[in-house]
């Protein structure tokens, strides 16, 4: 289709600048693997010399690629990743962007979300994106509250916030597409969080799920899927449940779906993961990041308000 056309042009030519006689690798999985190849073809009409690399599902997002794909992936110009479980998070994803790698993984991707969330205004998007992350690096605090009675502090002093805004042409750039959002790895947090949108690996909620913040960890979930959520976290042990990102959504194209890479960029949204954090500045490595949304969510910096019941104000 046409929009899907577009939207792979825009990955491949604006978002990542490939260019004639770069070595670019597509890693997907089978269930993804006729969109891998669209960004290949689209890849070598650049004049790249572009590779595709299937590989079976991993058992969790962060879970780490085949070793031959890893070592591929650090030896490449350009790595996309239209996989089902998130390379974003993964030693091997680090590795690549250190050795200079422009990359973007999509996980969870799907043809029609591509199609449209990536028609959203792209020179919006990289605005809010680098106003959110700006003042998020600039913060030592971040407060999440809600109607729903989250009350969530999060320390951000000493880590440096990213913008995710599809500007990924420069050496070692890295993001997700497709993109809409700001986010940091907190080095601390504590309080309560409601989710009333979606959990990672699970979709969408049937009804608010509580979350219980203590000393940087998830301690106690309540209600609806909070446990099953729990349960996939503490499955890889304490690291598990570090509070891993706080992220704000900037996105107008993003509607609840129950596919998080989609439901993080709602516009005005708020989402918090857990476990690994070490790829976004974090120092937790473990084969997990689970996030979660806050649909209409208040989120202030050092007590300044950047979101007020789900309106972005910047």
């Amino acid at each position: 289709m046409a929009e899907l056309d577009t939207a792979v042009r825009a990955v491949v030519r604006d978002c990542l600048g490939v260019r004639e006689g770069e070595e670019v690798l597509v890693v997907c999985n089978p269930a993804t693997q006729g969109l891998g190849e669209r960004l290949r073809a689209e890849a070598q009409e650049c004049g790249a010399d572009a590779v595709l690399a299937v590989i079976s599902e991993r058992a969790s997002h962060a879970a780490e690629p085949p070793g031959p794909v890893a070592e591929a992936m650090a030896a490449a110009d350009v790595v996309l990743g239209p996989t089902v479980q998130s390379l974003s998070h993964t030693a091997a994803r680090k590795r690549a962007s250190e050795a200079g790698a422009r990359i973007a993984t999509l996980p969870g991707v799907t043809e029609e979300m591509l199609a449209r969330v990536m028609s959203a205004d792209m020179d919006a998007l990289r605005r809010h994106g680098a106003t959110v992350a700006a003042r998020l690096d600039s913060a030592a605090e971040a407060l999440i509250t809600c109607p729903n009675g989250s009350d969530l502090h999060l320390d951000l002093s000493g880590r440096t916030a990213i913008p995710d805004a599809g500007e990924l042409t420069a050496k070692g750039a890295f993001g997700n597409l497709p993109c809409g959002e700001g986010f940091i790895a907190p080095a601390n947090g504590w309080g309560t969080l409601v989710i009333d949108g979606s959990l990672a690996g699970i979709g969408k909620v049937s009804e608010p799920v509580e979350l219980v913040v203590e000393g940087g960890h998830l301690t106690s979930a309540r209600g609806g899927e909070g446990m099953t959520f729990m349960e996939l976290l503490t499955a890889h042990g304490e690291a598990g449940t570090n509070v891993a990102e706080l992220g704000i959504g900037t996105n107008e194209k993003a509607i609840l779906t129950g596919n998080i890479l989609e439901d993080e960029k709602i516009l005005g949204t708020v989402h918090v993961a857990f476990g690994a954090s070490a790829g976004i500045g974090g120092n937790v490595q473990v084969p997990v990041h689970l996030d979660c949304v806050v649909m209409k969510p208040t989120v202030s910096l050092d007590g300044e308000e950047i979101v007020r019941e789900g309106e972005l104000l910047v």
